[in-house]
């Protein structure tokens, strides 16, 4: 289908009025969104403003927090070892990061962290797939509030990834691994182990094996100084302010010289070109302009479904960008497995993710998509944009 554009340009204009709407609403301050198919652009759009403060607009090159997002991108690194046969996914992460040899998992029901009981490591798979039993702070339940309390996160000045995988090792899982899907740090641990199996910090890895093969000149985990200007500001939605600016110290602790933790579960910022250059390597099967990242079969693979069903029949509660019925997960993203069971337009093996910041990205093997929506709100559950967006695109598909 490449080459053969479906998608009616008119029609694709109403997401025009639907980012107006969602300004004029309260929702974001702004946004931006690209949409290719079969490689050509089919759809670029910008509205509002990245900074209200300093009347900044939201523009092409505009640099934002894609936070989650960054787990595809950690999860395609760990597909290239995979495919040269450094690792095998049902090893335990134990076997590269020993801190997580002897552990305990909560008691179902536990109300408090004493009650526990002994477990496996879990495998790199169900780090990969959120089913692993590791959690985050914002999730509900005792052991999100154990994250909270300990501080077990990821952020860019919160020490470095070797030190914060050991600290997250400490405590008990929220379950036994494989029994249960919650979202988690697990992508964060994945990034640690491709650190131990490359002898490389994470930056590194990322900038010589997907940045540059690909020309992703503004995907990085910090910003530089000269790029400062096009960084948008990030707002939260609170209950005095659906559009507040986070601290305002926030944003320079993404300064070249500040950023000391390279998550592999949230922490590149990007623009919309570089990933769309990213998503498009996984349309076209691991290769764009020559640069090959992955086989075709490799990235086949890594868009099945892992998961013994979908997501909700998982007994997921944790906050999750995109809905869990009819959709399951593969490495590192979500793959759409029933739309009507989704309650979302979309096709049969759609694959992406989104970010806490309402950011999102998809492929579409049927209709040859890459779409990707940038915008700067957290937290990502505010609103159904992702839905609404996914109606958009395809109601101007017209054959």
């Amino acid at each position: 289908m490449a080459g053969s554009m479906t998608l009616d340009p008119n029609r694709l204009k109403r997401i025009d009025d639907w980012m107006v709407r969602n300004r004029e609403g309260g929702r974001y301050t702004g946004s931006s969104l690209l949409v290719l198919q079969g490689g050509e652009e089919a759809y670029f759009g910008c509205d509002g403003l990245r900074s209200v403060e300093n009347d900044l607009p939201y523009e092409r090159d505009t640099i934002v927090r894609i936070y989650s997002m960054t787990k595809i991108v950690t999860s395609v690194v760990f597909g290239m070892l995979l495919e040269q046969g450094r690792v095998v996914l049902e090893t335990p992460v134990s076997e590269f990061i020993p801190a997580f040899s002897d552990l305990r998992a909560l008691i179902r029901g536990a109300t408090q962290e004493n009650q526990t009981e002994s477990t496996q490591p879990p495998t790199l798979a169900q780090l990969l797939t959120h089913s692993s039993g590791l959690t985050y702070g914002f999730n509900p339940g005792l052991a999100g509030r154990i994250y909270e309390r300990e501080k077990i996160d990821f952020n860019p000045r919160s020490g470095v990834l070797a030190d914060m995988c050991d600290r997250a090792a400490a405590h008990p899982l929220a379950f036994q691994p494989g029994t249960k899907w919650e979202y988690s740090i697990g992508i964060d641990v994945i990034g640690r182990v491709i650190e131990v199996i490359t002898g490389q910090p994470l930056d590194q890895v990322f900038r010589d094996r997907v940045f540059e093969p690909l020309g992703m000149k503004d995907t990085a985990f910090s910003v530089p100084s000269n790029k400062v200007a096009r960084f948008a500001d990030c707002y939260t939605k609170t209950p005095e302010d659906p559009r507040a600016l986070m601290d305002p110290a926030e944003g320079s602790s993404f300064g070249e010289d500040k950023v000391t933790m390279f998550s592999g579960g949230g922490g590149l910022v990007s623009t919309l070109d570089d990933y769309a250059r990213f998503g498009e390597m996984i349309r076209r099967g691991g290769e764009l302009d020559g640069a090959r990242l992955l086989s075709p079969s490799t990235l086949r693979f890594m868009r099945r479904n892992f998961l013994a069903g979908d997501i909700a029949s998982m007994g997921a509660e944790s906050f999750m960008e995109m809905p869990m019925a009819g959709m399951g997960f593969g490495i590192g993203g979500a793959v759409l497995l029933d739309p009507a069971l989704a309650r979302m337009p979309g096709s049969v093996g759609d694959f992406g993710w989104g970010g806490m910041a309402s950011t999102y990205f998809w492929t579409d093997p049927v209709h040859d998509l890459t779409v990707v929506y940038f915008t700067q709100l957290v937290p990502s559950s505010s609103y159904p944009s992702r839905v609404e967006l996914k109606a958009l695109v395809h109601g101007a598909i017209t054959s």
